[in-house]
């Protein structure tokens, strides 16, 4: 038996668990060491939207899969979700979450899509002025 920072007697192995927060799993040991999304060649930023894909491959009988892929797949069922909503929502940093998207892309249980950029959304005077014209019919 070894001693904790306050000097309590702590047992063999529970440096992996915090008393508050349940066993610890090392975000790495989530990736298997990768911190990078596979050969996808999809950026996955904050606002990307993440769909589950319904043609998809048989995602509940795929034994592959991780609890925190099968997770991901649970809160994108009822609705598209972005990344970072779908980080929050399964307690996860963004940089494991990226890398569990880019393994279910690859597998095809999901579909990701990229809002429109500001740069290509039409400019905010010419929606005045069709609000105007339609204003005036």
């Amino acid at each position: 038996m070894t001693e904790d920072m306050t000097g309590a007697p702590r047992e063999q192995g529970s440096q992996w668990y915090d008393g508050e927060a349940g066993p610890l799993v090392r975000p790495y040991a989530m990736t298997g060491g990768r911190t990078k999304p596979g050969p996808t060649g999809v950026r996955f930023d904050l606002i990307a939207l993440v769909t589950l894909d319904a043609g998809g491959p048989g995602i509940d009988d795929d034994t592959s899969l991780g609890p925190e892929h099968r997770a991901l797949i649970d809160l994108c069922r009822p609705e598209t979700q972005s990344v970072a909503e779908l980080a929050a929502g399964a307690d996860l940093p963004v940089g494991v979450v990226r890398v569990l998207l880019g393994d279910l892309l690859e597998l095809g249980c999901v579909t990701v899509s990229r809002p429109v950029p500001p740069a290509q959304l039409p400019d905010e005077r010419i929606l005045r002025e069709v609000i105007e014209g339609l204003r005036a019919l």
